[in-house]
């Protein structure tokens, strides 16, 4: 087990976003969690990562505590978060938003151009516009370069929220393949939370679904691919 949420409960003011969610993930595994907007998705992820303190309930990172620690701190340990919405830098050239994506980590100068190497072996157009603004990059460059700063801290835990938002069909099946190498390839374990379940289903091996801040059901992606009650209410059937 290399991460672990139990018993996470949220709330904004006198809303609550989370209600006892438990999940767990195995290293070297894909987990994806789909459920509609407002389920509590990207909610989990900011607990996760230290952006949002749980009412009730802990994390753990290789059974080492983490909920009550700085993002930074968790990051360093090897977690990394892929946020909604990407959140680059626009003003900031593409190379520039990769070395913040290693900000935490301690590189000589000879390990970071090793990190920007790996990057841009695994995203080719990132090399061609290197010194461009982050800003003028299209939709699928900008998730790309999004992931790739997450790679500059070498992470075992990839958080992954929404990456397909607002791409068009043709790069989300770009950016799902970038999914599948990280893992394969890599080897670094991805929580993958995603609207669209019939792609998040197709990457992962095992799934959560996320209702109204509850876990509503989990088991293997092909078992979810079949239940009549996901495939009704997030696969069109």
């Amino acid at each position: 087990m290399i991460l672990k949420a139990e018993n996470i409960h949220v709330s904004y003011g006198k809303v609550s976003a989370l209600l006892g969610v438990d999940i767990e993930l195995n290293e070297g595994e894909t987990v994806s969690i789909i459920g509609a907007n407002g389920a509590g998705k990207s909610t989990l992820m900011k607990s996760i990562m230290g952006r949002v303190t749980p009412d009730i309930g802990q994390i753990f990172y290789r059974d080492e505590k983490i909920n009550g620690l700085e993002a930074n701190a968790i990051v360093r340990k090897g977690i990394v978060c892929v946020p909604e919405g990407r959140e680059i830098f626009a003003t900031l050239t593409v190379q520039d938003n990769l070395e913040m994506g290693a900000y935490t980590k301690k590189y000589t100068a000879r390990q970071l151009n090793e990190h920007y190497d790996e990057v841009y072996q695994m995203f080719p157009i990132l090399r061609e516009r290197r010194r461009q603004l982050a800003g003028s990059l299209s939709g699928g460059q900008q998730q790309m370069l999004a992931i790739g700063r997450g790679l500059m801290s070498a992470p075992q835990v990839m958080l992954l929220d929404e990456p397909s938002l607002g791409l068009a069909p043709v790069l989300v099946e770009e950016v799902f393949d970038f999914i599948i190498r990280l893992n394969k390839e890599k080897g670094i374990s991805i929580l993958l939370v995603e609207q669209n379940a019939f792609m998040a289903l197709e990457v992962s091996s095992r799934c959560y679904v996320l209702e109204n801040g509850r876990i509503a059901l989990s088991g293997s992606s092909a078992e979810m691919k079949e239940n009549p009650s996901v495939k009704k209410a997030y696969l069109g059937g």
